[in-house]
């Protein structure tokens, strides 16, 4: 007889949200005026890739996120079950993430934040430090227009060259 553990259901919680977070970044992106498009199966290191002009893409890797205290914070490491946690750079050129608290999406660039796991501030900080804070009001998905988007993936591409010479 075949049972599944109880990490089955835990497993599905966590797939339910992510489902949750890459509906909530696609439609905000959507709504935004950007053309999106989606990747065929699985496998892909991002979820969405926007089209921009000049032939660019924009590759998207959607997360969901968390409250603690006065931070929201969202993984920023792939999980490949069969050799372990894998970095996006390079593989993807920003992070659409969801935090259901607030339904509010975010666009952040992989290299904004830290290798393992991202924190943005959702209230200032008690002793009202603002250097090397990073607030997500910043990179609410309405301050992005579809030039800085744009020049985000072209600043990418150079970085890559760079680091492939």
């Amino acid at each position: 007889m075949f049972f599944r553990a109880p990490n089955y259901l835990s497993d599905m919680g966590r797939r339910e949200s992510g489902n949750e977070g890459e509906a909530a970044v696609l439609a905000s992106l959507v709504r935004k005026g950007f053309r999106v498009l989606l990747p065929f199966g699985e496998g892909h290191p991002y979820d969405l890739a926007v089209h921009l002009p000049e032939r660019h893409l924009l590759r998207v890797q959607c997360k969901t996120a968390w409250r603690a205290g006065g931070c929201m914070i969202f993984n920023t490491l792939a999980t490949d079950h069969g050799s372990g946690p894998k970095s996006y750079l390079g593989h993807a050129d920003i992070f659409g993430v969801y935090f259901p608290p607030t339904s509010t999406v975010y666009l952040i660039p992989i290299d904004a934040v830290a290798a393992t796991e991202g924190r943005l501030r959702l209230e200032p900080t008690k002793n009202n430090q603002r250097l090397g804070i990073r607030f997500a009001a910043d990179y609410e998905i309405d301050r992005w227009s579809i030039e800085s988007l744009r020049q985000l993936v072209s600043t990418s591409e150079i970085t890559a060259e760079v680091a492939t010479a």
